[in-house]
């Protein structure tokens, strides 16, 4: 203490040498930290932690403990499994029929819609209740696994913390991004695969984009919640198993035709998915005959191929341990082919009807199972769990418009990280032929396609009328002074009243500053800056932005040079996020 008051009452804070070297320190560390990343390092651990801890509770709950007792009293009796479908399908229907506003929204879905539609905002209420369904729909037999509770648990955590956390400098906008965040770390989570729970969820909301603001928080959370869950229950991959470590030029030409294969049937099996669910949501009957028409569907496929094959393969539940079988045992074309199809089948008759899940391990599954079909039938290669992994990818990626996701998933959950060329081939092929075909009605093209909803609005709405400005003839260290003052990206030069130009703060660092004394703002700036109307159209100024080379700013003003605002390209795609809420508010309305 002593030490400090003696540096204090020496006057070295008011040295002017000190000050500026302060100064510059802070700017350097507000530059560094523009996007708020500190906050993040505290945040999303927590979203990641709490959707692990959750995660860990289901996979006990469904895959260790209903699914284990369902599972193996289906192979010793199957005239159990009508009854055991039946029973869990009407328990699911009387829960989301009772317990939720609305029976046809949950899972991913929701995710999605709140995304896109609701700012990040999920409706807690029912949120146990809708993680029961999930448990009588999978632990029943449903076809499907823990992706859709984990992923619509994860995003339902992350759009909660938001509101219990607002005191860390969360933003508005912030909610969607921990939606997002949670998403990736219930995915993370549920699959023992960190990389592919961050991918997945980026690429979840559009067909042909990625959610890029949720980066980072996305990738920390996933990382808390695989390492919550590794802690817990283990860290080997889900379906580890020793497999094929090269392959061929054949090969890979071989994973281009499969991948074609397998999106034309994917685009197939989406389009009839989409129309029975339509069809199911639509209909004028009680969601809890809904549940029951698909229970029975479900129970009858399970039970056609039970009949027809011997063996451990059973078209029901989560399947992990048919993953197993099919990248690690030889099983008849004939066999992989008719359990592909009735998976397929009871995956549509699972979740169309209303169960809570969603397809992500079916189509893996029944991409795998024509994949090793199409590698002993087709090719007559010996290395077939290469071609089920091509399979694998190949269906996710064109099923659910994720082709990067569906290649890592391969990787991280099987081990075989040799198969990523031969699946990232795979994919690129399935994800174009299937063209804009998705499980996910909800999933959208780039945001940009949404501009259009600014036309007939005037740049006089959007722009920003308080105008950071420097005189023309000011030299650069007069700029200097006036950024410290009053931290900007872009100024506005002037001569007089009149504009006549712009400069960016990052010009300083091209001038040394031993001649900032001597070169004028003027002699720097862009004289060359686009100038509209206060009427304007919105839709206009984007197109003279996106010509513009030089900084994103445009000048509103008459003739005479005086400026009325400027306008950037946030300042529209802000006004596009408040049309938007807009929207939303018009139609809860």
């Amino acid at each position: 203490m002593a030490a400090l008051r003696r540096v204090l009452d020496s006057g070295l804070l008011d040295y002017p040498r000190f000050r500026k070297y302060t100064r510059l320190v802070r700017e350097e560390l507000s530059a560094t930290y523009s996007r708020d990343i500190q906050k993040w390092l505290l945040v999303a651990p927590i979203v990641g932690f709490v959707t692990g801890v959750l995660i860990t509770g289901l996979t006990i709950a469904i895959l260790k403990t209903t699914w284990v007792v369902v599972f193996s009293a289906y192979s010793n009796h199957h005239s159990m499994i009508l009854a055991g479908l039946l029973v869990g399908f009407l328990l699911t229907g009387l829960i989301m029929a009772y317990r939720t506003s609305d029976p046809n929204e949950h899972s991913t879905e929701e995710v999605i819609r709140s995304y896109h539609e609701r700012q990040g905002v999920i409706d807690m209420r029912p949120f146990w209740w809708k993680l029961l369904a999930a448990v009588t729909t999978v632990g029943s037999g449903g076809s499907a696994a823990l992706e859709g509770p984990a992923i619509y648990g994860g995003g339902a955590i992350g759009s909660w913390l938001w509101t219990k956390l607002r005191r860390l400098r969360l933003q508005p906008h912030d909610r969607r991004i921990m939606l997002i965040s949670g998403a990736a770390a219930g995915m993370a989570a549920a699959f023992r695969a960190p990389l592919t729970g961050i991918i997945f969820a980026l690429e979840m909301p559009y067909k042909d984009d990625i959610a890029h603001e949720a980066l980072l928080p996305s990738l920390i959370a996933s990382v808390a919640a695989y390492a919550t869950m590794a802690a817990l229950l283990g860290s080997e991959p889900l379906f580890g198993f020793s497999g094929s470590t090269a392959f061929s030029d054949r090969d890979l030409a071989w994973s281009a035709m499969l991948g074609l294969v397998c999106g034309l049937i994917t685009m197939v099996f989406v389009i009839a998915f989409r129309r029975a669910r339509t069809f199911a949501i639509h209909a004028r009957v009680p969601h809890t005959i809904k549940l029951l028409v698909g229970g029975f569907g479900t129970a009858l496929c399970g039970l056609v191929f039970v009949t027809l094959f011997a063996g451990p393969l059973m078209p029901l539940g989560p399947n992990y341990e048919a993953v197993r079988e099919v990248l690690s045992r030889p099983h008849s074309p004939a066999t992989l082919i008719s359990f592909a199809i009735l998976k397929l089948a009871a995956s549509l008759c699972s979740i169309a009807s209303g169960g809570v899940s969603a397809l992500f391990v079916p189509l893996f599954l029944s991409g795998g199972a024509i994949g090793s079909a199409f590698g002993q039938a087709i090719v007559r290669s010996p290395t077939f769990d290469l071609y089920a992994a091509v399979g694998m990818a190949s269906f996710i990626a064109a099923g659910y418009k994720t082709p990067l996701a569906a290649v890592v998933f391969v990787a991280e959950s099987t081990g075989g990280h040799s198969y990523i060329i031969p699946s990232l081939i795979g994919a690129a092929v399935a994800y174009a032929v299937s063209g804009e075909a998705s499980v996910s009605g909800d999933q959208r093209v780039h945001e940009v396609a949404q501009l259009a909803e600014l036309s007939g609005i005037e740049v006089r709405e959007v722009m920003q009328r308080e105008i950071a400005g420097v005189q023309a003839g000011a030299s650069m260290r007069d700029f200097a002074a006036s950024v410290a003052a009053n931290p900007r990206a872009v100024f506005a030069v002037y001569e007089g009243a009149r504009a006549v130009g712009m400069i960016a703060v990052w010009q300083l660092s091209r001038i040394p500053p031993e001649q900032w004394s001597t070169i004028t703002v003027g002699q720097i700036a862009d004289h060359h800056v686009p100038r509209v109307p206060p009427d304007c159209q919105v839709t206009e100024a984007l197109r003279l932005l996106s010509r513009n080379e030089g900084e994103q700013l445009l000048f509103v003003g008459g003739d005479d040079g005086a400026l009325d605002g400027v306008v950037t390209k946030t300042d529209i795609l802000r006004a596009l996020q408040t049309r938007g809420i807009a929207r939303v508010r018009d139609r809860a309305e």
